[in-house]
């Protein structure tokens, strides 16, 4: 394995920027950060400031002046596309914040590009990347936990009004959706992540309190392809805030509840009665690694350095960008809806809200 200082540009330099410029000053070694872009001038020349590094007025002004190895694209949801589509054309590798696109339609045009300028494309679900993820995934594997049976992922955030006022926010055209989308896609792709392929969703969505076109509260019931059932709940509408996941195996139960990132010690492991100790196995290797920015850069920066496809690819993430497309098609048809169903042609795949959310617009 070769080893190298890779150099890196974020675009947008809102609050999520923060995120990732941290996450490359921790990797000082690794990762170097080298430029920013921002439509807004003098919030760029403050994040430039900030973190010592060049601000330019338009992406294609960074990659004339310097072609970074890496761009971290950190604006509206809306504009992901474009920018990725940008920085392939370049041969960069695009770094994207969640969600990456607006549609499955979308992604599947990235996902072209990506391959005709043979650059890899990486999505932040920064949950996957924690230590008691990663080692979730691997005693699975192993076998010690047995079989899934039974998992649930919640994500009840709390946003007021106010926060709906940016204009891009709750917008079925330039959010893409609301916390099925936006907010709980963290938890429930961690959950994706572990359980592996879902096989069919039935779904409800409605929006209750907030002044937005699209939902602020889904809740959806999943098969896998294992025979595990899930439930993923998602909420912007709920006071006393929690992000919590829960896997029930043969042999366990594990659960995770945090809110916006967790360590090793909002981790439980309960062993099932007359089930092996597995205490040994939980605290065994890796530890330590907070989910977060950082985590995900430095796996992403690991598989460069190896040849490999950086996680999360966009083979990955269609899996789960899927997901959202199925709850939504379920909630607003009144039917299940099977993994594969959702092709070009099909309403729910130019955009999530398909023929139309059934309440009207605000």
């Amino acid at each position: 394995m070769t080893s190298r200082t890779y150099t890196c540009a974020i675009v947008g330099t809102g609050a999520i920027a923060g995120a990732h410029a941290q996450a490359i000053a921790a990797l000082p070694a690794r990762a170097r950060l080298v430029g920013a872009v921002d439509v807004e001038p003098d919030r760029v020349a403050a994040f430039g400031a900030e973190w010592d590094v060049p601000a330019h007025p338009t992406l294609a002004d960074l990659l004339a002046d310097r072609r970074p190895d890496l761009v971290h694209l950190c604006t509206p949801p809306g504009t992901h596309l474009s920018l990725a589509l940008e920085c392939l054309a370049a041969g960069v590798s695009p770094v994207v914040e969640k969600p990456p696109v607006l549609s499955l339609a979308d992604l599947d045009r990235l996902r072209a590009a990506e391959a005709e300028a043979g650059v890899p494309v990486a999505t932040i679900f920064q949950h996957r990347f924690g230590s008691g993820a990663v080692r979730l995934r691997r005693l699975l594997v192993e076998g010690a936990l047995g079989r899934p049976l039974l998992a649930s992922a919640d994500t009840l955030w709390f946003r007021d009004d106010d926060y709906f006022a940016v204009p891009w926010r709750g917008k079925w055209e330039l959010e893409g959706g609301g916390p099925t989308m936006g907010h709980g896609i963290h938890q429930f792709d961690l959950l994706l992540s572990v359980l592996g392929p879902w096989s069919e969703v039935s779904a409800v969505a409605a929006r209750q309190a907030r002044p937005t076109d699209t939902e602020d509260v889904s809740a959806a019931l999943v098969r896998f392809d294992s025979g595990a059932v899930a439930t993923v709940v998602n909420s912007l509408v709920s006071p006393r805030q929690t992000s919590r996941l829960r896997f029930d195996f043969e042999h366990a139960t594990v659960e995770l509840e945090h809110l916006y990132g967790y360590s090793d010690a909002d981790w439980r492991l309960t062993p099932a009665p007359g089930a092996p100790d597995l205490a040994p196995a939980w605290g065994s290797d890796p530890v330590g690694v907070p989910s977060g920015h950082t985590a995900q850069l430095a796996a992403v920066l690991d598989a460069l350095d190896e040849g490999r496809t950086p996680p999360v690819s966009t083979a990955d993430t269609r899996m789960t960008l899927e997901f959202v497309a199925a709850v939504y098609a379920s909630a607003f048809t009144g039917r299940a809806v099977a993994r594969g169903e959702i092709t070009e042609g099909h309403p729910f795949h130019a955009g999530m809200a398909g023929g139309g959310a059934p309440w009207p617009p605000r």
